[in-house]
């Protein structure tokens, strides 16, 4: 419930003023979505039931990589209730598309880089655990989850590669016909005026941090249904996306479908983190399957299937250096940085890595830069943006450096901080990395950091907690 003007405060604690309460920036906003989820009248997908709908169930890889040497349905398909089973095979037959990444970075003319499609069920090999070798669809999910145990897949297990092997010279390949585990690379600045600078300096500091991937494991898991409406022929997917229109392009696209004829709903979403805007095989499986069947059908993830196979965030590892004069002022940043990909390229891919590439120096003056991001395949599930995808990463790198450079020197890493920041005086501001800082008083928001965490207060806490 929102507070009486008389009660309203600001971003930090203040409080506001009856003519600063309704506008402006941190100014409270009345919340309108809360009274349905409180009383548990919300709309999610797996509420939905529809006449005569069938149930989907997907049969995912248990192998990181591997060879799909045969897949024997017969038994799966005359278990009781079972009215489809769908693999790669059928994928081929009806030549059914691949999902692409649409975020791609421009790259400069002569570039290598490799750019796959995305099979919604493996056809030759599975790339990561989770990857989808059949779809089952069935009268109740019950009928649907027994027969896929009935399933025959024939694999040949190879040897898989995670970020910290994947771009060593004989490290195998995710990819056969790609020529390396590089998808593409990026760089940023002039390498070598920023040698010269590093060259120059009074004092380095390296950093080596590899920072781990996340799941969003959101409150409602992914969940896809599907009909054809029998009088106009027109198709309806209800799904928990973030991006209606981006999945109705690509899955008209994949399926053959005109985007006129396809309707997608959103419904209650039940969180996403960036994790839902993804375009993923079983939006376009559900509805394939329920074309073919003519009559409903739905899907939805299980917690153990959405860990494996939903769009994870983050993972990448950095190497990372700063060139220091005497006073501690940075005069340059260089950084090398491998990005996680997984083992296909996310509707996204490029965000990450061009954000990787643009974000290090953060509230910093760092006068130069030379950043090179290398995005690679591994055999894990697909990475993409998760809440403000390489910027936090970057972030965490520049403070990690700032503290160790303090420590190494000798100085107060307050100190150091002020030393460094940008003045209010140069904003506008363009970083080396090509953002502007429009407004900003930095040093006045470190210290109201400093007064919010009690920082004068450290020692007595640390003591106190031994």
């Amino acid at each position: 419930c929102s507070k009486p003007e008389s009660q309203m405060v600001g971003p930090m604690g203040e409080r506001l003023a009856a003519s600063d309460s309704a506008t402006g920036i941190g100014a409270p906003v009345r919340r309108l979505e809360d009274e349905q989820f409180l009383t548990g009248r919300g709309r999610f997908v797996d509420d939905m039931k529809l006449p005569d709908m069938a149930f989907a169930y997907v049969v995912r890889s248990p192998h990181a990589h591997a060879r799909v040497v045969r897949i024997d349905k017969t038994a799966a398909s005359a278990a009781p209730g079972v009215l489809a089973v769908l693999t790669g095979e059928d994928v081929i037959k009806e030549k059914i598309g691949g999902l692409p990444c649409e975020a791609f970075p421009t790259l400069p003319e002569g570039s290598r880089y490799h750019r796959p499609l995305q099979t919604i069920l493996a056809t030759d090999k599975v790339r990561h655990v989770g990857e989808g070798v059949a779809l089952v669809v069935a009268e109740t999910l019950a009928q649907a989850k027994d027969a896929s145990e009935l399933l025959g897949v024939d694999y040949e297990p190879m040897q898989a590669v995670t970020l910290a092997d994947a771009l060593a010279a004989d490290a195998p390949k995710v990819w056969d016909d790609a020529h390396s585990n590089v998808s593409f690379q990026l760089e940023r600045g002039d390498r070598k005026t920023v040698d010269q600078k590093f060259a120059g300096a009074v004092h380095v500091t390296k950093l080596f941090i590899q920072y781990p991937r996340a799941s969003a494991n959101s409150i409602e898991p992914r969940a896809v249904l599907a009909y054809c409406d029998p009088i106009d022929g027109r198709y309806t997917l209800f799904a928990t996306a973030q991006a209606p229109f981006r999945v109705r392009e690509i899955v008209s696209a994949v399926l053959g479908i005109p985007q006129l004829s396809l309707r997608v709903v959103a419904m209650d979403v039940g969180g996403a983190f960036g994790m839902k805007g993804q375009v993923y095989p079983e939006e376009a499986l559900v509805l394939w399957a329920a074309r073919g069947l003519k009559r409903p059908v739905k899907w939805t993830g299980e917690r153990s299937e959405s860990l494996a196979s939903d769009m994870h965030g983050r993972h990448q590892i950095t190497e990372a250096e700063i060139a220091l004069n005497a006073e501690g002022r940075v005069l340059a940043l260089r950084v090398s940085v491998a990005i996680d990909l997984g083992a296909y390229l996310g509707y996204s891919a490029g965000v990450a890595p061009l954000n990787a590439a643009i974000s290090y120096t953060n509230t910093y003056d760092v006068p130069l830069i030379y950043a090179r991001v290398r995005a690679a395949f591994t055999n894990t599930s697909v990475i993409g943006p998760y809440r403000g995808t390489a910027k936090p990463e970057a972030t965490f790198v520049i403070e990690r450096l700032i503290d160790k450079a303090a420590r190494e020197i000798g100085i107060d890493p307050v100190e150091m901080r002020r030393r460094n920041l940008i003045p209010a005086s140069a904003i506008p501001y363009k970083t080396p990395g090509g953002y502007v800082f429009d407004c900003g008083e930095f040093e006045r928001v470190l210290d109201k950091a400093l007064q919010l965490a009690d920082w004068e207060g450290f020692p007595a806490r640390r003591a106190a907690s031994e």
